[in-house]
């Protein structure tokens, strides 16, 4: 799948929201994409979803300007005070939300069978308040959970980097699910991107197709 945004502008009652963007995304690809903390990085996300119809400027899926199918199409994960969890919440009820979310589903034990297969979490993690997961951990949980949606097929993670940490590590997670065939748009910080060395396209800028990286090799 291909999504083209072109000219892609977002004006609320208050002034520019987000400033013309245009960047191309592709299956098997992780583009990087920068911004400061209120350039519109969160606009960006939720018109390239098909959830925000920008003022000016196109989302093309395939070829097709389709809000329903982009909606079916792309999760949005961690998006502040969009798509983001309540930080009170124990982690084991984000998972049963998240599955429901997915059309999967979603009881006590499907949530604990769920837990359970991650091995990477640490033990009696289900029992946490989900504000307690480190970043990595919160934006690994998110994005697992975001491919369980049968209809997933491109993902938008919403600065992962707020949360701290070394940016190769949610790196490697999208870089992970570009190589399972899916389309993926990594918003973040200039300084991340600064810090993993991957030249990126730019908010607010009518970036050039090469701003598109494959899975970079070094980051796995």
């Amino acid at each position: 799948m291909e999504i083209v945004a072109t000219g892609v502008e977002v004006i609320g009652a208050h002034g520019t929201l987000l400033a013309p963007t245009s960047l191309r995304a592709r299956t098997g690809q992780v583009l990087l994409v920068t911004g400061d903390p209120n350039s519109g990085r969160t606009a960006l996300a939720l018109a390239l979803s098909g959830r925000l119809r920008p003022t000016r400027g196109t989302v093309r899926l395939d070829g097709a300007i389709d809000a329903s199918a982009l909606r079916r199409s792309v999760a949005v994960v961690d998006a502040p005070q969009i798509t983001e969890p309540d930080d009170a919440l124990a982690v084991r009820d984000v998972v049963a939300e998240g599955l429901s979310l997915a059309g999967r589903r979603s009881g006590r034990r499907r949530a604990r069978d769920w837990l359970s297969a991650r091995d990477w979490l640490p033990e009696g993690s289900g029992e946490r308040r989900f504000e307690h997961l480190a970043g990595y951990e919160r934006t690994r949980l998110l994005t697992e959970l975001a491919c369980e949606g049968r209809a997933t097929k491109a993902l938008v993670l919403d600065c992962p980097d707020r949360h701290g940490g070394d940016p190769t590590g949610w790196y490697s997670l999208a870089a992970r699910q570009a190589e399972r065939g899916l389309a993926v748009i990594a918003l973040c910080s200039p300084h991340s991107a600064d810090k993993l060395g991957i030249p990126p396209a730019r908010v607010g800028t009518d970036n050039p197709e090469q701003s598109t990286l494959d899975s970079a090799e070094g980051l796995r």
